[in-house]
């Protein structure tokens, strides 16, 4: 019979809620995030025997959280996770781990044209990401977002696929184009120490991938995805790889005829499920591949 032995492992408190208001200054600064952090070390016996003695309980993870939000402040998602994750490697029996963020965006209320000093709208745009790993004495740092739905009402077509008996698609050189963008990139090693404006590269990443969509006339939903990855990595030196998940949010023309009308790609039925995935990575020639940046993160490995 063969052994039966734990594999790779790791524990932690999920999806701290932290809000944190800047008040050094009458226009207050809020960052809004929703932080996970994941331990990685000798905690067999746990697992094992449910010997406790090398745990840091989650709660405590879940306190520091907050605790390091008051102390430290909050000024990136990144630099945010790589001061938790320094902090937690200063634990003996903490080798390594993965700390985790969404970051929530609010815009200030405009009064009479001017942004309000300290009330708020939350935006539903995107949802910001970040995540740092730790393993091995190496940091890696993923920026992101999720969830940024797009449209193109024209410009985009699929045509010249193979087809069985099976195939029951029409080609069409005119159709909607519409998807919920998912990303993260990986800062080059060298940018991990410091020097990197997070909140810079997240404007500019964002910015470059809207422009491909909106400017690339599509003849797939991965050109687009790699026309927006390749059009990244030349626009911002710091990241050498980003990787993307794309649902094709499918639009189907409506047969108006059975109403006596004519329908020309005017009206259309939002599709829900099921919808084809895009998965793809754009790096660097070269660039030293780093899987433990990625494991565990089922959508971009």
């Amino acid at each position: 019979m063969n052994e039966i032995v734990l594999g790779p492992n790791q524990y932690g408190k999920a999806e701290v809620r932290v809000v944190r208001i800047n008040r050094d200054t009458p226009v207050h600064q809020i960052r809004d995030l929703n932080v996970s952090s994941f331990l990685r070390g000798d905690f067999a016996e746990t697992f094992l025997t449910g010997d406790n003695s090398k745990v840091l309980a989650t709660d405590t993870q879940k306190n520091t959280v907050y605790a390091f939000a008051r102390k430290h402040g909050i000024t990136t998602p990144e630099e945010f996770l790589l001061t938790l994750g320094r902090h937690f490697l200063g634990h003996p029996e903490v080798h390594g781990g993965r700390w985790l963020a969404e970051s929530y965006p609010w815009e200030r209320i405009q009064v009479k044209g001017r942004g309000h000093d300290h009330s708020f709208v939350r935006s539903k745009q995107e949802i910001r990401t970040a995540s740092v790993t730790m393993a091995n004495g190496v940091e890696y740092v993923l920026g992101g977002f999720k969830d940024l739905t797009v449209l193109k009402s024209t410009g985009s077509e699929f045509t010249g696929f193979p087809r069985d008996e099976f195939t029951t698609l029409p080609e069409t050189t005119d159709r909607i184009m519409a998807t919920d963008i998912s990303a993260r990139w990986l800062f080059a090693t060298a940018a991990e120490s410091g020097g990197v404006d997070y909140d810079a590269v997240f404007a500019q990443v964002k910015q470059t991938v809207l422009e491909q969509f909106a400017a690339v006339h599509s003849l797939s939903l991965q050109q687009t995805l790699y026309a927006a990855g390749k059009a990244v990595l030349q626009a911002v030196p710091e990241i050498e790889d980003i990787r993307f998940a794309m649902p094709n949010n499918h639009h189907y023309v409506v047969d108006l005829e059975p109403y006596g009308l004519e329908n020309p790609n005017e009206v259309f039925e939002a599709g829900v499920l099921p919808y084809g995935l895009m998965n793809a990575s754009v790096t660097r020639s070269g660039a030293t591949p780093a899987p433990a940046a990625w494991e565990w993160l089922p959508e971009f490995v």
